[in-house]
């Protein structure tokens, strides 16, 4: 399961960073500027900004353990302005705290180690607690769609944000089981797809990593809420404004390249066999680098789940934002059906 950390320090004393030196590089906060940290978690991007600059940081999460955190922050340190919400809306909440614009907007991608720690929001099969997985706390939880989601939307959801080849078998043998016994915790459901797909087989992960993943994703709409925060982004950034993403996923990595990339101009040439292509609109940003930065060998050796971080960043020019719509590309049923279903 991919997680994203937070950092040691005040907010909270047992976790690292990602990346947090190339962050701060790319982001580059200076005295007088407003930064939006669009994924609080802990603090650990927010407390580096805050020192690293005289600067003004919009802290937004929709974990509203993680705005209380930002609150005990923001009274040691008023120059954080917690703000509670999905960074899919980032915009619309900046501009509600009285900034039409800002010059950087941070978005770590994932779920915090706060949330994986507790075994009463239900995010990991390691701690056995309530099959829940909301990062807000509302809507359609996991046990939701495991007891009430038709086989083959499960399928769908456990082979396309799980990449599981055993889906298929997987979503089954849930259907089956939950004709005997709805799923009600995390130990129950990963003893259930561990099951399913022939136990541990010496693999280095447990074989319901990409189940819950997956179920995590979905419940939460990670990629479509990551597509929101994109655009979001677009609008409320000034010329000269960065954005800084870390993923941890390669679904999410994918999304955020391709988005880069068509954002930057980056179109494909023509060739003897396909003209070239109209140029499109006006690149609304210039990428920092045209491959993702990683973490150094020496990090990934010090905090293990750095190792399948990616940072992309960009700069924003003087191009009017795109108004096309966010879409995760992925074609699963909206969640929304799950609770017209109650």
């Amino acid at each position: 399961m991919s997680t994203r950390t937070t950092p040691r320090g005040p907010a909270d004393p047992g976790h690292l960073p990602v990346m947090l030196t190339e962050v701060l590089t790319a982001l580059a906060p200076a005295d007088g500027e407003v930064i939006i940290d669009g994924t609080f978690g802990g603090g650990g991007y927010t407390t580096a900004i805050l020192k690293a600059a005289n600067c003004a940081v919009l802290g937004i999460d929709r974990d509203l353990d993680a705005i209380v955190r930002a609150e005990k922050m923001a009274q040691a340190n008023p120059r954080l302005v917690p703000l509670l919400g999905c960074f899919g809306d980032l915009d619309i909440l900046a501009e509600q705290a009285g900034h039409e614009s800002v010059d950087g907007v941070v978005l770590d991608i994932g779920v915090s180690s706060f949330q994986i720690d507790q075994a009463e929001r239900g995010f990991s099969f390691m701690k056995d607690g309530p099959l829940d997985m909301r990062m807000g706390g509302s809507g359609p939880s996991a046990a939701d769609v495991v007891n009430r989601m038709s086989e083959k939307g499960l399928a769908d959801v456990i082979f396309r944000l799980g990449e599981e080849k055993n889906s298929r078998r997987i979503a089954r043998i849930l259907v089956q089981r939950r004709a005997q016994a709805p799923f009600e915790t995390t130990a129950d459901l990963a003893a259930v797809v561990e099951e399913a797909v022939g136990g541990r087989r010496g693999a280095r992960s447990h074989p319901a990593t990409l189940t819950f993943q997956a179920i995590r994703m979905y419940v939460n709409d990670e990629l479509g809420e990551l597509a929101r925060g994109l655009r979001a982004a677009e609008r409320i950034l000034k010329p000269g404004g960065r954005l800084v993403v870390v993923t941890f996923h390669s679904l999410e990595d994918r999304l955020v390249k391709q988005w880069l990339r068509e954002r930057a101009g980056a179109v494909p040439g023509g060739s003897r066999h396909m003209p070239l292509m109209s140029k499109g609109p006006k690149p609304a940003f210039e990428l920092q680098e045209n491959k993702a930065v990683q973490p150094s060998e020496k990090e990934v050796e010090t905090n293990p789940r750095a190792r399948s971080a990616k940072l992309r960043a960009a700069i924003r020019t003087n191009a009017d934002a795109a108004l096309d719509e966010a879409s995760d590309g992925m074609n699963l049923p909206p969640l929304a059906e799950l609770e017209k279903s109650r």
